[in-house]
């Protein structure tokens, strides 16, 4: 998951690092807010996402994707 590297980043920037188009991962981001898991602000047009430091459940998924990455 790109946030647990990049602590907040706007639509676009997760799609293009993602390699998905910019409707799928607006669905997805949709999801994920629906279960508390990322947080979004708005300016205006532009939405910023980033992770709900505060759900256990983002706190595991960081600790997978650390583990997953040191043993790679």
């Amino acid at each position: 998951m790109i946030l647990t590297r990049i602590p907040e980043l706007n639509i676009s920037d997760i799609a293009r690092r993602v390699g998905l188009n910019y409707a799928t991962t607006d669905k997805h981001l949709k999801e994920l807010e629906g279960a508390r898991l990322v947080q979004q602000k708005r300016f205006g047009r532009i939405r910023i996402y980033k992770l709900n430091d505060l759900d256990p459940r983002v706190a595991a998924v960081k600790k997978l994707v650390d583990f997953w990455e040191t043993k790679s």
